[in-house]
Order: structure tokens, then sequence, then C-alpha cells
């Protein structure tokens, strides 16, 4: 959530940031809304100082005049109808903060959709085969490792079930990925709940904008998450956070859940875009003035992790008109599939400055007693699992139509091929 106070001290350049992402926003009214709370505010400290002053002359009089009880009766009434329209203000200006997006950087490239996005860096790897590749689909159903008909039956499209070999590459996996950013990269392991309530959802910033792409249960009010960026963002809600606990940066692994519609097409046939897929999610709170150094830190924690797999990958920052509704600056790596001859996003990294904490009423104390500050959150995947599994199929496929372990999963896996 935007702080509001910047909005009313510079509000043409707020204005003119938010038409970067090619949309305006009703600042005016808020502004307006604002204006009339302050108005409200300064009228029930005035009746409410009488009200307090009316009280100790009526506890000096044995026998208080009824034109003096009538008019505090008066008061009271009117201080209970203030107060109800103070809390409909209120509710007014933070639906409209609820809906304004973050602001872009400045230096965050202007565009309008991905078309406008810029290649940072492409770093290549070795060819893993002299083979021609094949699309990862015809690998799977060669070695029978994905099973689409049996996710059709059970859950209908956009769905898959992994069999034997399969299942335990993607453990394997989630598996290492944990380990090295919790050994190497210094992050704490979470289990999180799947299911949150609105108010943690509101606080990463996916409510209300993202409302109609996430599953819900309404009569428990419980949304299934789309990522563990949401529950890890709501731990320390209207928490004041001590020194020591910022910086803090945190892993998980969960299942994503995702009601994004797409037409049917290449970019939903298999495993690419599906409704429920695991990713490992790394998160950090941190400080205003560390915020830029540590989001390169987590950026490269995530490319660590292609590194390693060996696969040719590139670092994309998105344009104005692509960034997250929460996010001031994003890095998308994407790894290149040369039998679907397609790049495919595995991992977005986010720099969200203090939009969630200001949401989620999250605050620390950067010295002991002093005034609490919002820390900045980022984060991003590290990685997303089905497309770094197809990118694993197709480049380490060999010419017999086997599948090569990568070298760094096997100790995972137990096994150093996936063949027929």
């Amino acid at each position: 959530m935007l702080n509001i106070e910047l909005i009313q001290s510079d509000t043409e350049n707020v204005q003119a940031s938010l038409l970067r992402r090619g949309a305006t926003f009703p600042l005016d009214e808020l502004l307006t809304l604002d204006n009339k709370r302050k108005l409200i505010q300064k009228e029930l400290d005035s009746l409410r100082a009488e009200r307090k002053k009316a009280n100790h002359q009526i506890g000096l009089e044995k026998h208080p005049s009824k034109g003096l009880l009538v008019e505090m009766k008066a008061k009271g009434q009117k201080v209970k109808k203030l107060e109800i329209e103070y809390r409909s203000t209120q509710q007014d200006i933070r639906t409209i903060l609820l809906n304004i997006p973050n602001i872009p950087r400045a230096d965050v490239p202007d565009g309008k959709d991905e078309s406008s996005n810029q290649i940072i860096r492409t770093i290549k790897s070795a060819p893993k085969s002299e083979s021609n590749f094949a699309p990862y689909w015809e690998i799977a159903k060669r070695l029978e490792i994905i099973d689409l008909t049996a996710s059709a039956k059970i859950s209908g499209s956009r769905f898959y079930v992994l069999n034997g070999k399969g299942a335990k590459l993607q453990r394997s996996l989630i598996s290492w990925m944990l380990d090295m950013h919790i050994e190497e990269h210094g992050y704490q392991e979470l289990y999180l709940p799947y299911l949150v309530n609105t108010e943690t959802v509101t606080g990463s910033g996916h409510l209300p904008k993202f409302s109609e792409t996430m599953y819900h249960d309404q009569e428990d009010d419980l949304w299934l998450i789309p990522t563990a960026e949401v529950p890890i963002t709501s731990m320390f809600r209207d928490d004041i956070l001590n020194p020591d606990q910022i910086p803090a940066q945190f892993v998980a692994h969960t299942p994503c859940f995702r009601r994004e519609k797409a037409a049917a097409g290449s970019q939903t046939r298999g495993i690419k875009r599906v409704h429920q897929f695991d990713k490992v999610e790394m998160y950090k709170f941190v400080s205003p003035d560390e915020s830029d150094e540590e989001f390169l830190k987590l950026v490269d924690n995530a490319e660590e992790i292609i590194r390693r797999l060996e696969l040719t990958y590139r670092v994309i920052e998105l344009c104005t008109g692509d960034l997250g509704f929460s996010a001031v600056k994003t890095f998308d790596l994407e790894v290149w599939s040369p039998g679907s001859k397609d790049w495919l996003e595995v991992s977005s990294c986010s720099n969200c400055d203090d939009f969630q904490s200001r949401r989620a009423n999250i605050r620390y104390r950067p010295k002991s007693g002093s005034k609490p500050i919002y820390p900045h959150s980022l984060n991003g995947s590290g990685l997303a699992i089905p497309r770094i599994l197809i990118a694993i199929l197709e480049n380490y496929q060999q010419s017999d139509g086997s599948v090569l372990v990568p070298e760094v999963l096997r100790k995972y896996t137990g096994f150093d091929k996936i063949d027929c």
C-alpha cells in the first residue's frame, strides 16, 4: 500500500509514476476523502473535549441543570454519529489505497507489455547431447513419466500426474533446491499453511486485484495460496520486530494454486501452464538502505540454481506495463528449452519496497527504543518446478531416448538417467 502522506505531498509525481503502468487512479478522490476524514477527526476532538469539560462540571454540581444534561446527551449522540462517519470514510480511503499498485522505480524501462521487457544478460551452457532435440511431451510419453490422461480423469485439464522416476526427479529437485538455499545461501526453512484467510491475501497485495485468479472457499473464507509469498508476508502482520530480527530471509516449498484462464494452445499444452504446481520460494525482510543490494543477492541465489543445473538462461527486466501489482522492480529468469524452442520463465524476483509491509502493518525498530519503520520485502522463485523439469528433460535428452539426470541431483535421485 502506498504511503498516503507521499500522495498528499507529491500528488502530481505519484500520478505520473502510476501512469507509467498504463492506467490512472483516483488520487483526487482519495485526497478529498482524507481531507473529509481530518475534518471529522477535528470535530470529534472538539466535541470530546467539550464533553470532558462538561462531565467535570456535572461532577462538581450536586444538581446539574436539565439543560446541561440535555446538551450532553445531544453531544454524545453527535459523537456516535461522527464516529460511524469517520470509520466509513476510513474504509473508503483504505478501499482506494488497496486498489492502487506500487510505484515503479525510476530506472524501470517504460512499456505497455512484455514486448518492452529488456534482456539484461544471457548465460549459455554447453549442449548436453548431440541428438535432435524432441519436445518434452514426446520425451515424457516415451519414458512414461508424465500422465496427462490420468490427471484429466482426476481433475480436468491443466493438471498433471508424475510417475516413477518423473515423480522422484521432481522430489529431488525440491530437496536439492531447499538444501542449496538453506546451507549455502543462509535462508531459514518454513513449512506453511496452504489455506489462508482474506487478511493474509490482502497483505501480500493479491487481494482485491487477483480475486478471480485464486481458489476460494466462501464458507470458511479461506484461499488456496498462489505462492508462498502470500503466507510469509503475514507471518509478522501487525507486529513490531526487534532490531535483531531484520534482516530475515526465509525459504519454503509449497504447491501453488492458480485459476488463470488461457486459450488452448502452446501455452497450455502439457505442464507448462497449470492450475497446480510446486515451487521453492525465497523471501526477505530487509532494511530500506539494504534493499537494492539484498535484491541483487536474491536474484543471484536463483541464478545459482540454474547455473548448477548447467542450463542456458537469461535475465529479463520487466517494463512498467508488465510489472506485478506490488513490485517496484522485477527480474525474471528464463531457461532455454531446445525441444520446445522456447524460453521458459522459472523465476520471478521482485523488490516491493515497503508496499507489502504497509498493507500488512509490519514494522521494526532499527535500534532498540527507536521509532518503528516499515521494512522492505523481497521475493523470488528459487525455482518453479514444472518448467525447470521441462528444461531438464529437453536439455539432457540423449540419442538413445534416455534422459541424463543433472549431476547435482544424482545423490538425491539415486539414479543417473531415466530410460524406458
